[in-house]
């Protein structure tokens, strides 16, 4: 809810000094920031290649096998209703382990990066 009030007066001078361009430019060549890309993109790419065929291969199926999506699986449950709930299921599943492997290997390396910029700064 945004409201007319100012934000709140805090005390005068005491933020944090910011990283001059040549100090982002040095961490962005240094070779722990490419461990830290390589990290992400290590499993960020596999999984984005690998989701997106299986949402084109659902969709391939939904438009070309018309006999197979069509199969009863339980009561009025077909195939393509699996399937296509199979689809949210694995959005939420790639999000856990994305949020589980930024805790665990991104989040550390990031903040050691991001703490040794604010030292030198």
């Amino acid at each position: 809810m945004a409201t007319d009030a100012p934000p709140p007066e805090g005390p005068v001078g005491t933020s944090p000094a910011q990283p001059t361009t040549e100090a982002y430019n040095a961490v962005q060549a240094s070779a722990e920031f490419a461990d830290l890309r390589r990290s992400f993109r290590s499993f960020a790419f596999p999984l984005t290649v690998a989701f997106v065929a299986w949402y084109l291969l659902y969709v391939l199926l939904c438009s070309y096998a018309g006999d197979f999506m069509s199969t009863k699986i339980l009561g009025n449950i077909n195939m393509a209703l699996v399937l296509g709930l199979a689809q949210f299921a694995t959005t939420f599943l790639i999000a856990w382990l994305y949020s589980r492997h930024a805790a665990t290997k991104l989040d550390p390396k990031a903040e050691a990066i991001k703490s040794r910029m604010e030292a030198d700064a």
